[in-house]
């Protein structure tokens, strides 16, 4: 188990832009995969990108391709999601989680408490 905590969440207006950030406890961080998945209300969860052990891979919901980046820096043990061109529908949780290489929820096995992302319009 990984202990994930997310920061970064906020109020925005429509085009703006925010970047979370996910720091984890382990050290063995640099082994898992990360995912950034969200949460809108009366809504399931859903993926939004992820990206692999080595950081050479990364996959993104067609939702927000070309408008958030997935990155992670292993030395700090850290995972960001850079949120770029806000829309109103992108209002969420955002839940960051370690686990496998995936764009399924049931390949991650550890979750942080969520951040939340309101968007003006």
């Amino acid at each position: 188990q990984v202990q994930l905590v997310e920061s970064g969440g906020g109020l925005v207006e429509a085009g703006g832009s925010l970047r979370l950030s996910c720091a984890a406890s382990r050290r063995t961080f640099s082994l898992y995969a990360m995912g950034w998945f969200r949460q809108a209300p009366g809504k399931e969860r859903e993926f939004v990108a992820s990206m692999s052990s080595s950081g050479r891979g990364a996959s993104y919901a067609d939702s927000v391709k070309g408008r958030f980046t997935i990155s992670r820096d292993n030395a700090k043990n850290t995972v960001y999601l850079e949120m770029n061109s806000l829309k109103p529908e992108d209002t969420a949780v955002y839940y960051c989680a370690a686990g496998s290489y995936s764009l399924r929820i049931g390949d991650y096995g550890s979750w942080g408490q969520g951040t939340q992302v309101t968007v003006s319009s």
